[in-house]
């Protein structure tokens, strides 16, 4: 199970952004063709954020869909595999433009007001 490892790195990160202040939220944008299982990161982010400043942070995941253009005809076309058959020419002559991300999009941390 990979995701255990870039659960682990999705962490460490937040925590070097996080300068130490108690985090509320991450959000974490995951590609449908990237192999990363959503909910396996979610389990592994609830274990391995026991006892950090992450402990109790709420984990938002949005998938993002694949998506892919011909490389002979330009049709975009929509992807949920890593390989696909353009619908407009049937080439498989087909570059993935989008679902292939893993990005940290946001860390809300909690302070207090005085």
């Amino acid at each position: 199970m990979h995701e255990l490892g870039i659960t682990e790195n999705i962490i460490a990160i937040a925590l070097e952004q996080a300068k130490g202040a108690k985090v509320g939220r991450l959000t974490l944008e995951i590609g449908q063709l990237s192999a990363i299982a959503p909910e396996s990161i979610q389990f592994c982010f609830d274990v391995c954020s026991q006892g950090t400043i992450l402990e109790g942070a709420t984990l938002e995941i949005i998938v993002i869909a694949g998506r892919g253009v011909c490389q002979d005809c330009g049709e975009q076309i929509p992807m949920e595999l890593p390989f696909a058959l353009c619908s407009g020419c049937g080439s498989r002559q087909i570059k993935i433009t989008q679902g292939q991300e893993l990005i940290l999009k946001t860390l809300e941390i909690e302070s207090i007001c005085v």
